[in-house]
Parts: structure tokens; C-alpha cells; sequence
């Protein structure tokens, strides 16, 4: 079934699969062929001498080749052509699902698992839908063919080979359970050894720093360990069965020779005859051989074809909305939501219940862990509510299209994603499709970025290095908001977009927020307390419900959750410098 649903994606390309196909049967027929010559050759030309037969003989061998050497090549590229076309596809569609999948599925996979499955797997893949469909085609179509001829030369000595068959099966049929198996092993190492080796790269200054290179070499010579492990067992396997087989088949080639000497059988065949029926036997070992070594890859393909359609049929982020908005005045209102990211873990938020004005600035401050950031995720549908709704302008958020909703959101994180491009095609993300040096500009200067884009050598066209490495986190903050201002969308989320900054950084990404909050409507999740006392509306949370809201001063004179974070942030200059307590 799985093999099947694979060779699928190889139907557009039928045409050129089949000619392969064809060409695969003449190459097959060629090895017959050559057995068959060997009966004149050695009956006209060596025991009756006739003319004509030593004339013909050569010139057939030669043809024999050429058609030979000409339909392997035919054969070989176009199951080749078919196969990476398949694999082409195959990564497209897998890059494509997984930007469509929803958030919760990444909070549960490994990325360095991911990652194997659309480097390893595939190539798995690629190699049984190619290569192995190739032996397969080829090498049965000459068994059948070689047998064939070894019936009509002696049908008491062709039996006699067959009697091995029932040996042969069960050992392929023995070592194709194996080959699953560990199979299945190794796919599973290959993604261990792909994650240790991505934490490593993406942690490397943390590793430095405290000095934990051995730590994570030894992380990784296990993994690592593992997959030599199995790559051995299948090798071993592999080539123990085949010295196996093939004694086997030497058996029964070593009791057709002594038959075929027997008195009553010599005064039956002739020399080209025996001859003949020994080339076709021996030849059928080659592809016997092949045959028996590519179970391996059989069933790694198999395997990997598991996973691979595993990822394909995990269901993407439900976009069943019809309602269409060009662009919302920002009215949100959160009614009776309770949220919860596995049903055992109880909810992270509880009846929270908030309404929103448009243009109205609301923060969102408490402890962590208090649910800050899951509240604000629901509104961009990263995450569905368990219970209650939530409206963008009298609308629940689940009957807009999924991309007409998220363009009426422009979200600026504490952890600024950038791509390993220039900064004007970073900043130009937030528009997609044509977007003007102009345009880039006036977004820059707002958020203040141009002040060190000037400075840079290639200017706009400087390349950021992967996650904006090249960039300082200030610069790389400038330009995710940047991008927010040239996406001009009417809902703005700021997750704690000045946290760990330095005060000139903070400085700077202060007024170029004051430009980008303007005229929209902004959720901010505070980290210090001192960037959000102008909001209209301060929301405190405390384990994953609203204990309070109201405005600053309002919320000081009360004396409860909010007086109190406040006094833990400036109740002296040690406290005012440490934030970790409120994020």
C-alpha cells in the first residue's frame, strides 16, 4: 500500500516511465539472447564448422551489445529522471505541509527529526523508487527470460534448478523482516543524529561559555553510536545472506552438472545445448544476487515512505472560514476562553473574558507562566480556544479565511526571526509580493533602522547572516519592527519587544514603537513595567486568569496584583535592574 501510494507520484510521468520500462525488457531479453548464441556458436561453428554460423556469430554479438549498452543507458536515466522528479515533489509538497501545520505541532516534534525526514528519508525514498525499481524491473524480466530458455533446452534440468526456490524464498522472506526492522532504527538514529548536531550549531556560544564541548560530544558519539550500530546489523545481514543464497543456487548448478554427464542424459544434448543451458544458469546468479542485496533498500524506502507520508497526513491548521475583510477597525473582544495545551496538563488559561476597543493600547503583565503569551497567540489563531470565542470586529476569528486574518496582525517578539537575506528583502517580508527601495526606506526611517543601515558598506543590500547574526539584538529589533510598519496592519502584537536591551537600544526602539503603535490596536506583553504605564489599559494575570485591569495609576491605588509587581521592580536599583521575576 505504501509502495503503491509512492509509485503514484511517478503517474505524470508515465510516458517516459514506460519507455524505461520497454527499455528495461530489451536489456532483459539481450541476457537470454546471449545464451541462446551460445548454442550455434558451440554446435555450428565449433562441432559441424558450418560457414555461415562462424560469419553470423560475431556480427550478433557485436548488435547484441550495442542494443545492450544503448537500452541500460535509456533504462537507467529515465527511471532516474522519473525518480528525482518524484523526490522533487515529494520535498515541495512535505516544505509545503509544514508551513501549513499548526503551532501545537511544533511544540511537539524535534526539529532536528523534521529535518531528517525531508533530507534522509527522501533520499531513502528516492533510491527504492529508482534504483531498486530499476533491479527489480530489469532483473526479474531477465530471470523470467533465462528460465525460460533453460525450460526449452531441458525441462528435467530446468526443474531441477527450480527445486532451490522454496529455500530461496523463505531466506528473502527471513531477511526482508529483519530489513524492516532496522530499517526503522535508523531512520529513527539518523533524526537523533540530525538534532544533536542542530542543537550544537544553534547553541554554540551557550556551549562555549560553559565549557560544554565534551558534554556534547559525548551526546553525540551516542547517537552517533547507535546509528553505526544499525548500519552494521544491516550490512551483516545483508551480506550473510547473500554467500547464503548463492550456495544454494551453486548447489544446485554443481547437481545439474553431475546429471547432465550421466550416460542417458549425454546422448540427449548436445554440446551447445549443455553449454548453453550452463551460460543461461549462471548468468541468472548476477541478477539472483542483485535481486536478494536491494531488500535492504526495499524496505528502508518502505520506511522512510512511513514516515515521510506520516508528516503528509498530519492535518494542517483548519482554515474552513469563508468571511473575507480587507482591513478591520481592531474591535477584539475575548469571551468566556479557556485554553488548554494538552488535555493532562490541565488549562493555561481560564474564563478569561476582555473587550477591546480599536486603536486602544492594552498591555498584558504578570509572573511567569501566568498564560500572557498563549492569550495573545489565540487571537492570530496559532491555537484554537477549547471553550468560548474570540471576535475581530463582531466576528469570531474562526469564520475569517486564515490569511485574511493574519494580514489584519503585525507581530514584533522579543525573539526577532530574520531570514539569511538583505536587510531591504527582510524588511520587504512584511509585504508580500512588489514593494518599492521607497517604500523599505520610509519603514526603516521610521523605526529608526536607517541610522545604521547608512553605515553599513552594501547598505539595504547587506546580507544579515542566518537568525540576523550579523546584527546586533538592538539593530535586529529595529528591523522587525521595521517590517511591522511596512505590513501596516491594524492589529499590532508586541511580545516583549525591548526586553534584555541596552538603554540606548532601548532608547531608540522606544520611539520607533511610539510610531508603530499609532492609530492601531496593540497587545503588549510588558517585561518592564516602566514601557507600559501610557496604555489605555493595563490586564494582570495571574495563573492563566485576569485578577485585574484597569490604568496605571488606577492599578497603583488599588494595592493588589500590580502594586505589588511593581514594587518587586523598583522597590530599590538591584530590583529595578532584574526582571526575571515579571515576563
Amino acid at each position: 500500500m505504501v509502495y503503491r501510494r509512492l509509485l503514484g507520484y511517478a503517474r505524470p510521468y508515465w510516458k517516459i516511465f514506460a519507455a524505461s520500462i520497454v527499455a528495461m525488457v530489451i536489456l532483459a531479453a539481450t541476457d537470454t539472447a546471449f545464451a541462446a548464441l551460445m548454442k550455434p556458436m558451440l554446435d555450428g561453428s565449433f562441432v559441424n564448422k558450418d560457414p555461415d554460423t562462424i560469419r553470423i556469430i560475431p556480427l550478433a554479438i557485436i548488435g547484441l551489445f550495442m542494443l545492450r549498452g544503448v537500452s541500460g543507458f535509456l533504462s537507467s536515466y529515465g527511471m532516474t529522471w522519473v525518480g528525482r522528479q518524484v523526490i522533487n515533489n515529494l520535498r515541495r509538497e512535505m516544505f509545503e505541509h509544514m508551513l501549513r501545520l499548526p503551532a501545537g505541532f511544533y511544540d511537539k516534534s524535534s526539529s532536528g527529526q523534521l529535518i531528517s525526514k525531508l533530507v534522509y528519508d527522501v533520499e531513502q525514498v528516492a533510491e527504492a523508487s529508482t534504483s531498486v525499481l530499476t533491479v527489480v524491473v530489469r532483473d526479474t524480466l531477465t530471470i523470467a527470460g533465462l528460465l525460460a530458455w533453460m525450460f526449452y533446452l531441458n525441462w528435467m534440468l530446468a526443474i531441477t534448478f527450480m527445486l532451490t526456490g522454496p529455500f530461496i524464498a523463505f531466506l528473502v522472506a527471513y531477511v526482508n523482516r529483519r530489513f524492516r526492522r532496522i530499517s526503522g532504527r535508523i531512520q529513527a538514529s539518523m533524526g537523533g543524529v540530525t538534532e544533536a548536531a542542530g542543537q550544537a550549531i544553534e547553541g554554540q556560544r551557550v556551549i562555549k561559555i560553559f565549557g560544554g564541548q565534551r558534554h556534547q560530544a559525548d551526546i553525540f558519539d551516542d547517537v552517533n553510536a547507535v546509528n553505526r550500530r544499525q548500519h552494521m546489523k544491516m550490512t551483516a545481514t545483508r551480506e550473510a545472506s547473500v554467500p547464503v543464497i548463492q550456495l544454494v543456487a551453486g548447489s544446485a548448478l554443481a547437481g545439474i552438472i553431475y546429471l547432465a554427464t550421466m550416460d542417458s542424459m549425454l546422448a540427449k544434448i548436445t554440446v551447445g545445448t549443455f553449454m548453453s543451458f550452463i551460460v543461461a544458469m549462471t548468468m541468472l546468479l548476477t541478477p539472483l544476487k542483485r535481486l536478494t542485496t536491494i531488500h535492504s533498500a526495499i524496505q528502508r524506502g518502505i520506511v522512510a515512505s512511513e514516515s515521510i507520508f506520516g508528516l503528509l497526513d498530519c492535518e494542517a491548521e483548519k482554515d474552513t472560514g469563508t468571511v473575507r475583510i480587507e482591513r478591520a477597525r481592531g474591535a477584539i473582544e475575548y469571551d468566556n476562553v479557556s485554553f488548554a495545551y494538552a488535555a493532562t496538563k490541565g488549562r493555561v488559561l481560564e474564563n478569561i473574558n476582555l473587550k477591546i476597543e480599536p486603536g486602544q493600547t492594552v498591555a498584558f503583565v504578570g509572573r511567569s507562566g501566568s498564560g500572557k503569551t498563549t492569550l495573545v497567540s489565540l487571537l492570530p489563531r496559532f491555537y484554537d480556544p477549547a471553550m468560548g470565542s474570540i471576535t475581530l470586529d463582531g466576528c469570531d476569528i474562526r469564520d475569517f479565511m486564515l490569511e485574511d486574518l493574519r494580514n489584519q496582525i503585525a507581530l514584533v517578539g522579543q525573539d526577532v526571526t530574520l531570514f539569511n537575506d538583505t536587510i531591504a528583502n527582510n524588511i520587504a517580508y512584511g509585504r508580500q509580493g512588489s514593494v518599492n527601495e521607497a517604500d523599505i526606506m520610509r519603514a526603516a526611517e521610521a523605526a529608526h533602522a536607517m541610522e545604521f543601515i547608512r553605515k553599513l558598506p552594501q547598505g539595504l543590500q547587506t546580507i544579515v547572516g542566518e537568525k540576523g547574526m550579523m546584527l546586533s539584538g538592538g539593530q535586529r529589533q529595529r528591523l522587525a519592527i521595521a517590517r511591522a510598519l511596512l505590513k501596516d496592519a491594524p492589529v499590532l502584537i508586541l511580545d516583549e519587544a525591548t526586553a534584555s536591551l541596552d538603554t540606548e537600544s532601548e532608547r531608540l526602539i522606544q520611539a520607533a514603537l511610539a510610531q508603530l503603535v499609532r492609530n492601531r490596536t496593540t497587545l503588549i506583553i510588558a517585561h518592564r513595567l516602566s514601557t507600559i504605564e501610557q496604555a489605555d489599559v493595563i490586564v494582570v494575570m495571574d495563573h492563566g486568569r485576569i485578577v485585574e485591569q484597569g490604568r496605571h495609576a488606577e492599578l497603583l491605588a488599588r494595592g493588589g496584583h500590580y502594586a505589588s509587581l511593581h514594587r518587586m521592580q523598583f522597590a530599590s536599583p538591584q530590583t529595578a535592574s532584574t526582571d526575571a521575576e515579571i515576563s
